[in-house]
């Protein structure tokens, strides 16, 4: 992660300070857990509590220790020892370091999680906002980049909406899958700290226990959640994708907010680029890189190792970050996105009422005329429009084959544009509710 692409609500959550916060914490309440059952003084507890529990931790002084243990939890530990005395010998009692590390990666991830779903619910809001001013808003569709039927842009939004809305639903369910905690000790046995403790520190960290740990929490859920940042990822790119082609010179029929003062081009002062969504695909393709890894991270030798431990430090914080950034840049993309309408209406009639086509071969199978026949009829008609630039309506009308099968108020009505936007209200009430 670098500062230009971060925000600081997120990366402080990624920050050494806020790592080492939650370490004491997980190893606070497992104390308290101890000395409920017996194992450690109470008194013992009630003073980690009260040295630690304000203390500023070195980081400083941590990565020294560490530099001759090779061990950034005994690093820690030795730390927390210098601020705590002689009662610290009670801290991390039969627990080992992936019970404070892989629960500690997990509160961070669920923090980055809560963050990621206030992105999200905004993005939506703004989504929302614009579709419906721009419900009616009649524009070409395309497909495979070429035209086809028409459509409004206010639907192009709608199926955004509704593709982030899966979105959203996905990650509440990646949080509900990442939230665990494990305090089970070598090997994941519990043979040297009773479960009881896992379900207290579990409880005061806002966790579930993990089931079966096996000393390392099970890294399918690892994979599953930064898969579903990665489609999240995929969706930012469907729709800036959508926005950067839409912005084209031949097409301008939406174009990001170009502030006053902004510059486009170092050599020609005319462009106005798409570099917020460009911006958007390139960081996407960041947080899809997190996945891959993610899923490679499961296959752990028997009850565990380290060689997960490496990936995560990097993907953690660098696809939660990145896939914040993205989110809030989007939205903001979005509720200042320039539309034309006029421009748009320019383009579907580009072609000169070549949209109409497949009414227009409907209306003549109804008729009558094989499907073979009336694709023929049609399309003979059609390719003197792309290729001599006639006007469709007027060939078709000119047709002796069409005619016999089709009045010329039957064929101009054909032409009317209301006919494709008639169950716009069914498509919102669908999305929208």
């Amino acid at each position: 992660m670098i500062p230009r692409y971060s925000r600081s609500t997120m990366t402080d959550i990624w920050s050494s300070e806020s790592k080492f916060r939650i370490w004491f914490e997980i190893e606070a309440h497992a104390c308290d857990a101890l000395a409920d059952i017996g194992v450690i003084p109470a008194q013992a507890a009630k003073t980690i509590w009260e040295k630690g529990g304000n203390a500023v931790f070195d980081v400083d002084r941590i990565d020294e220790i560490e530099r001759e243990t090779k061990h950034d939890v005994i690093a820690f530990l030795t730390h927390l020892a210098e601020i705590v005395g002689p009662d610290a010998r009670f801290v991390h009692q039969g627990m080992t370091s992936s019970d404070v590390l892989d629960t500690c990666f997990n509160v961070q991830l669920v923090k980055a999680t809560d963050i990621l779903l206030e992105d999200m619910d905004n993005l939506l809001a703004a989504i929302k906002k614009r579709a419906f001013e721009h419900k009616d808003t009649v524009t070409i569709g395309r497909s495979h980049g070429i035209h086809a039927e028409p459509t409004t842009f206010g639907v192009k939004l709608a199926q955004a909406y509704a593709e982030f809305d899966r979105c959203r639903k996905r990650l509440v369910f990646a949080r509900e899958e990442i939230a665990t905690c494990a305090i089970s000790g070598a090997v994941g046995t519990f043979a040297n700290i009773d479960p009881r403790v896992e379900e207290h520190v579990a409880a005061k960290m806002g966790l579930e226990a993990e089931p079966v740990s096996t000393q390392v929490i099970p890294r399918d859920r690892h994979a599953m959640y930064f898969s579903t940042l990665g489609v999240i990822a995929s969706s930012i790119e469907r729709l800036a994708t959508e926005i950067r082609h839409l912005m084209r010179t031949e097409v301008l029929e939406a174009e990001e907010y170009f502030a006053p003062g902004q510059k486009g081009s170092s050599a020609m002062p005319h462009k106005r680029n798409p570099i917020l969504t460009e911006n958007l695909t390139g960081l996407a393709r960041i947080v899809r890189s997190a996945v891959t890894p993610a899923l490679e991270n499961v296959a752990l030798w028997h009850e565990r190792d380290i060689s997960h431990s490496s990936v995560e430090r990097m993907i953690g914080p660098d696809a939660t970050v990145t896939l914040d950034f993205a989110l809030v840049r989007l939205t903001g993309v979005i509720d200042k996105l320039l539309v034309y309408p006029h421009n748009m209406d320019k383009n579907l009639n580009r072609f000169r009422g070549l949209v109409h086509s497949q009414r227009v071969l409907l209306a003549l199978t109804q008729a009558g005329a094989s499907r073979e026949d009336s694709y023929k009829m049609v399309q003979r008609n059609a390719m003197k429009v792309w290729e001599e630039e006639k006007d469709f309506l007027t060939e078709l009308l000119d047709d002796n084959d069409v005619r016999e099968l089709l009045s010329e108020e039957e064929i101009r009505e054909k032409f009317d544009i209301g006919y494709h936007t008639k169950h716009v209200d069914t498509i919102f009430n669908r999305v929208f509710g």
